[in-house]
């Protein structure tokens, strides 16, 4: 029997580099497909008794630590006592320290015409809309108003409206 040729170290760590190889192949890959976490998420309760005209929904958002452009987007849940088929908000956003203030009106599709719901949910329904997209500075904050604009005073059925920022 000849003798066995020893194997170098190269030979050695061989079948070990493709494991390493597909391994980190795959991290690089789960971590480009994360969603990013939002900046900032928040909902408000709406007045049980119904959300009156007057009533405006207020949203501070802290400081961003990064310039660049920013998604904002609009949550809604309503409860089956909401009587129409959709919903008109004035979303009133104002940057700080800047003073910029940039008014939206959202004419929010709760219901089609045939009465399917559009949101998701069984006894509360969940909306997203998309209102801006927006630059800001590092160290800009933004305060966003809410209020609905429907003809009726009080608006039964909404139960919460909520605020999402994600950075672009």
């Amino acid at each position: 029997m000849p003798p066995q040729k020893q194997k170098t170290r190269k030979e050695m760590l061989k079948p070990y580099r493709q494991v390493i190889i597909a391994l980190m192949l795959t991290v690089a890959c789960g971590l480009t497909s994360c969603d990013r976490l939002p900046i900032y998420i928040h909902y408000e309760p709406a007045p049980t008794s119904g959300w009156e005209k007057n009533d405006t929904i207020n949203f501070g958002i802290p400081p961003v630590k990064e310039a660049g452009y920013y998604k904002e987007e609009l949550g809604l849940r309503i409860n089956e006592d909401y009587p129409f088929l959709g919903l008109c908000l004035i979303v009133e956003q104002t940057v700080l320290p800047s003073g910029y203030c940039h008014n939206d009106t959202l004419n929010c599709k709760l219901i089609d015409k045939k009465g399917t719901i559009r949101g998701t949910g069984i006894n509360h329904y969940q909306y997203t809309f998309h209102v801006n997209t927006i630059r800001l500075a590092e160290g800009d904050s933004l305060h966003i108003s809410v209020k609905h604009n429907m003809k009726r005073e009080i608006m039964p059925g909404v139960t919460d409206i909520g605020i999402r920022i994600d950075k672009n």
